[in-house]
């Protein structure tokens, strides 16, 4: 491939200035160390760069060294979708179970908590929190995602977590705008389309989004989705109606723009993310997240190279293109200059508190305390793509401390009840599920648990749009190992 330029002109350096790269492996190989000294100005963090604690303030110091004050981002939301433990699942609640329980005191509390333990591992930059609002219950990317379905609340706390986050020096990113709750498709598999009225979008979606601007958001993450009602033509992140005449113009925002992966199918499968880069820029955006899935240096190059053809060929104003990375240059000295908050001992339980204050317990007189090993029947669904498959969950893991001999197997499909029955034998049976609204097959598998056993207990994972069944059931709203411990402290007392 032919390379557009030597990396050392003005113009090469605010394209690679915009790009949010990836890559593989727990140290900083020497390409990505080598693009920072030509001008790229941010690196993107996932789960398959995270060892331990230790070993991520190494990797972003060992980036630091290179160019001080770099962006390191991560995708860290707590609850279900983390990377600071991808191995061990969160201390943090996630947004549903933060909204459960609707203090908004203790959202600030978690999120600065959690921005306390990222800025002390040396990240300065968190693409989060979703400010979703989840109105769709068979959404099958954001839920748990989402502080919930109502916008008011969404916003209050949208607010709340952007002010905790960011009291620790750690930015902000408020996504996915102009809100990604009324889909019923995940943008990392195909484009998503929200039908909703103008009014409707303004009064639901774009609430939390006014919210999280008011709080100070230093940037907001764009949504590949296609809103008729705003531009009938592009996806969010390509539309300069959402994204300059909306988001700019309207809501008055005058921080960073990031998109989202652009490697998601929502734009790669359409607009390729050589062209869809240059079009998102254009549109509005000032950094382009890439690295999620391609996470190499040829990956940089072309976008970088796309991104200078463009302006060569006046596709992209090279004013546009130098506004941008201005903008993720201000964000950077941001950063760099913002005090990091120290992890708190005293607050060290705090994700723990709010997982036991978001339980909803619903209990039958009849339900014989559990005292002897169980056997945890879990109906796993497929995981979407932004929590992925790495990171444990479910009550298997303390239960076991709490009462050894525990036994545990996953169950999935048409005969998932059947076999758990069978696998369980006389044990007491615990069932976990996640969504089991969305899931038809789940609801035949609890249906033939709590016909064949009903002391059977039950613990939602997910959104609890289902009516609470079994001798015990406990919504924890979310996945994250604290909400595991939780639901287990009322399973097995001790």
């Amino acid at each position: 491939m032919t390379t557009l330029a030597s990396g050392t002109d003005t113009l090469t350096r605010d394209a690679l200035t915009v790009l949010q790269p990836g890559f593989t492996g727990t140290t900083a190989p020497d390409w990505l160390l080598r693009r920072l000294g030509e001008g790229l100005a941010a690196v993107g963090l996932f789960g398959r760069n995270i060892a331990s604690p230790e070993q991520l303030a190494a990797l972003t110091a060992q980036l630091r060294a290179e160019r001080d004050d770099v962006l390191v981002a991560i995708d860290e939301e707590g609850g279900d979708v983390t990377r600071l433990e991808v191995h061990t699942g969160s201390s943090f609640p996630g947004n549903h179970a933060l909204g459960a329980v609707d203090d908004t005191e203790l959202t600030r509390e978690v999120a600065l908590e959690l921005g306390r333990r990222l800025a002390a591992c040396g990240v300065n930059f968190n693409w989060a929190p979703s400010g979703d609002v989840n109105s769709d219950p068979a959404n099958p990317v954001i839920g748990v995602r989402s502080f919930g379905a109502d916008p008011d609340l969404v916003a209050r706390h949208t607010a709340a977590y952007v002010t905790g986050l960011q009291s620790a020096g750690v930015a902000a990113c408020t996504k996915h705008f102009p809100g990604h709750g009324d889909t019923a498709v995940d943008s990392h598999l195909a484009l998503p389309r929200i039908d909703a009225s103008a009014d409707v979008l303004h009064a639901r979606e774009l609430a939390p989004f006014r919210a999280a601007i008011a709080a100070g958001t230093r940037a907001v993450m764009s949504a590949h989705i296609l809103v008729p009602a705003l531009d009938p033509a592009r996806p969010a992140t390509l539309s300069r109606t959402i994204l300059t005449d909306l988001l700019r113009g309207e809501l008055g925002y005058e921080g960073l723009i990031v998109t989202d992966g652009m490697e998601m199918q929502a734009i790669a499968a359409t607009y390729g993310i050589e062209h869809g880069s240059v079009l998102a820029i254009a549109a509005g955006a000032d950094a382009i997240c890439v690295g999620g899935g391609l996470a190499d240096e040829e990956t940089v190059r072309r976008l970088r190279d796309a991104l200078v053809s463009a302006v060569r060929s006046g596709e992209l104003p090279e004013e546009r293109l130098a506004q941008a990375a201005d903008r993720v240059r201000s964000l950077a000295r941001w950063t760099a200059t913002t005090e990091r908050a120290r992890p708190d001992s005293a607050a060290a339980d705090i994700g723990l508190v709010a997982a036991r204050r978001a339980l909803d317990v619903t209990r039958v007189d009849t339900c014989p305390p559990l005292t002897a090993a169980p056997f945890v029947a879990v109906f796993s669904p497929v995981s979407n793509i932004a929590v992925g498959t790495e990171t444990p969950w479910g009550v298997a893991a303390e239960l076991s401390r709490r009462l050894p001999g525990t036994g545990t197997a996953d169950f999935t499909g048409a005969h998932a009840g059947r076999d758990a029955l069978a696998a369980a034998g006389d044990r007491r049976i615990v069932a976990v599920l996640r969504d089991e609204h969305r899931h038809a097959w789940m609801t035949g598998a609890l249906d033939a648990l709590l016909a064949a056993r009903p002391d059977t207990i039950v613990v939602e994972m997910g959104v609890p749009q289902a009516p609470a069944r079994g001798a015990l059931h406990i919504a924890t709203h979310g996945a994250a190992r604290v909400c595991g411990t939780a639901a287990a402290e009322v399973i097995a007392p001790r």
